[in-house]
């Protein structure tokens, strides 16, 4: 790869795609109440949790990337083919799981951001959106679908805008960012495990692979690696750059939400924030009108990035397994089981909003199960990226995103048993 010429701005901006909407849709609406929970409760602490986690979180999503890329399938599809069932089966159902409980807290959060902006029934909003998210996968192709969702990243310069409308402490935020402020209190640890949960997750995976290898399947100048090794310089030199730029973009985002709540929130003694609506209506005596509509509308686009992620995830993963056709690419009438699953997951997640079961405890367990998964998918994943079996001749590239995807393997377990840890306590 070393004999490539170096990218300009125009190729760059040509060659964003997977990478960059994965990164993106994990800063949906149920993320941003993560962070602006973390920079209300702990002010500028967890600043530094940020940049630690991107040269981890890019490792692994550029090993998901390639898995599709090589192998011509989703993370779930390799995982059917080359493990048990019974190791396969329970993690996808469990994706799958938690996937529904994130599509609820995202719709439930927007529906909730509009009311804020125009007043209005929340439900409805709730299933407008959910039509909506369900409606551009059905109808456009992957192309076109792909092009509105890179659109759609630019409404998380919302939260950039936020963080200059207030003034801001920069030579102290920059501090904490760089110099870690680590605490062992017990609230601390919580939300720190709960950071990570939301930055790396299961979905993210399974979205980048999936769409990796449909990149492969409907293009007629793409290969999968494996049996065209010759393109791999160039195609693993694109999907680094979209990842590492993708997830690069996604914490970016996630720092300023968080210190947009520090120096808002926290600064003014409003630390108990659960939510994003939360975080976007506490803002508005604080931050003003500005700050308030810049964060309220962010929810909105966020969600309408994060939803067909999220759902499109769940039906890669249970289509792949269970050996159906997959794909945004495919119409209904050619994939019905993708897009049934698609519709479910939309649906379940959009019904949990009209029962009684508390939308903030909903969350937790999403986070909790995505802590838990991540584990052992990144485990499946980090011996698939060097099995032969799996990645032909490509199985021996990349020795330092292979050390920093177990890195990220590694610190996903510990958070794990931090979570385990600090239930009940």
């Amino acid at each position: 790869m070393g004999d490539q010429p170096p990218a300009s701005p125009k190729t760059i901006l040509q060659i964003l795609g997977p990478g960059l909407i994965t990164g993106a849709s994990d800063d949906d609406p149920s993320g941003i109440g993560t962070y602006s929970q973390a920079g209300a409760q702990f002010g500028f602490g967890m600043l530094w949790v940020m940049l630690f986690t991107w040269p981890l979180m890019s490792a692994i999503q550029e090993i998901s990337a390639r898995i599709g890329r090589v192998t011509g399938y989703g993370v779930a599809g390799n995982l059917r083919r080359h493990y048990p069932m019974w190791f396969s089966y329970p993690v996808v159902v469990l994706v799958l799981f938690a996937n529904v409980l994130n599509i609820g807290a995202d719709l439930g959060a927007m529906g909730a951001a509009l009311r804020l902006l125009v007043g209005g029934p929340a439900h409805f909003y709730e299933l407008f959106f959910a039509l909506v998210c369900f409606a551009g996968a059905a109808l456009f192709s992957y192309k076109k679908y792909s092009a509105v969702l890179r659109w759609l990243t630019l409404v998380l310069f919302a939260y950039v805008v936020v963080a200059f409308v207030v003034k801001v402490p920069w030579s102290e935020a920059l501090r904490h960012t760089l110099v870690p402020s680590f605490s062992l209190d017990r609230n601390y640890l919580a939300l720190l495990v709960a950071v990570l949960g939301t930055t790396i997750s299961p979905y993210l995976f399974i979205w980048q692979a999936s769409g990796e290898a449909e990149e492969v399947r409907i293009s007629k100048l793409d290969h999968a690696l494996k049996s065209h090794p010759e393109e791999a310089p160039i195609q693993l030199r694109r999907i680094r750059i979209d990842t590492y730029l993708g997830m690069f973009f996604s914490n970016a985002v996630a720092w300023f939400v968080i210190l947009a709540a520090a120096i808002t929130l926290h600064a003014n003694g409003q630390t108990d924030i659960s939510t994003a609506t939360q975080a976007a209506e506490a803002l508005r005596p604080l931050g003003g009108q500005v700050a308030f509509l810049l964060f309220a509308a962010g929810i909105i686009g966020t969600g309408l990035l994060a939803v067909p992620v999220l759902a499109g995830s769940a039906a890669y993963a249970m289509g792949e397994v269970t050996r159906r056709r997959v794909g945004i690419d495919y119409s209904p009438k050619r994939a019905p089981f993708f897009y049934v699953v698609m519709g479910a997951a939309t649906a379940i997640g959009l019904g949990l909003n009209f029962t009684s079961i508390n939308p903030i405890k909903a969350l937790i367990w999403s986070a909790m199960i995505n802590g838990v998964v991540a584990v052992p998918v990144m485990v499946a994943m980090m011996l698939m990226i060097r099995n032969p079996n799996v990645m032909g001749p490509m199985a021996s590239k990349g020795r330092w995103v292979y050390l920093l995807g177990w890195l990220a393997t590694g610190v996903m377990l510990a958070a794990a048993i931090a979570m385990f840890a600090t239930m009940g306590k």
